[in-house]
C-alpha cells in the first residue's frame, strides 16, 4: 500500500510556530514519525508540504492512480479551500484529515473544514500522533 501525506501552510514551522498550540516537536520530528510508522506497518509513504494551495491541488491530482490513500493536514486551507475539496473529490482516493490541535476548541472560523467534506475521517487534537492514527485507520480501511 502506498499513502501520500500532505501538509499545508506553516506546518514546516512546527516547533517554532505557536508551541503552546502545536507543541515543541519540529517538522523533522513529524517526518521521522511518519517514516517510522510506514516502516513498522510495511507501507510506502510519500510526503509533501507546501505553503501554496495550487501546489497541494496539483499533488492531489498527481496522486490519481498512484496511491491508495491520502493523509492531509490542509492547515489554514482547511477553512477556505474549495479547490482542495474539489481535488479530493475528483480523485476519489480515500483520505483522512488530520489536525494537530483541537480545532473545535479554537476560534469560530476554524469550525468549518471544506477538505474534510471529502474525507472518510477527521482526527483532531491528538498532536503529531494524529498522523500515526490516520495512517493506521487508512490501512485498516483499505484492508
Amino acid at each position: 500500500m502506498k499513502f501520500l501525506v500532505l501538509n499545508g501552510p506553516n506546518l514546516n514551522m512546527l516547533g517554532i510556530r505557536e508551541p503552546g498550540i502545536y507543541g515543541k516537536s519540529t517538522f523533522s520530528d513529524l517526518l521521522n514519525l511518519l517514516e517510522e510508522t510506514a516502516r513498522e506497518e510495511g507501507l510506502e509513504l510519500e510526503q509533501y508540504q507546501s505553503n501554496h494551495e495550487g501546489c497541494l491541488v496539483d499533488k492531489i491530482q498527481e496522486a490519481y492512480g498512484k496511491v491508495d490513500g491520502i493523509v492531509i493536514n490542509p492547515a489554514a486551507y482547511t477553512h477556505t479551500s474549495v479547490a482542495i475539496l474539489d481535488a479530493l473529490k475528483a480523485v476519489s482516493i480515500p483520505a483522512v484529515e488530520v489536525h494537530i490541535s483541537d480545532v473545535d476548541a479554537r476560534e469560530p472560523f476554524r469550525q468549518i473544514s471544506y477538505p474534510g467534506l471529502a474525507c472518510i475521517k477527521t482526527i483532531k487534537g491528538q498532536g503529531l500522533d494524529g498522523y500515526r492514527q490516520a495512517i493506521l485507520y487508512l490501512k485498516q480501511y483499505l484492508s
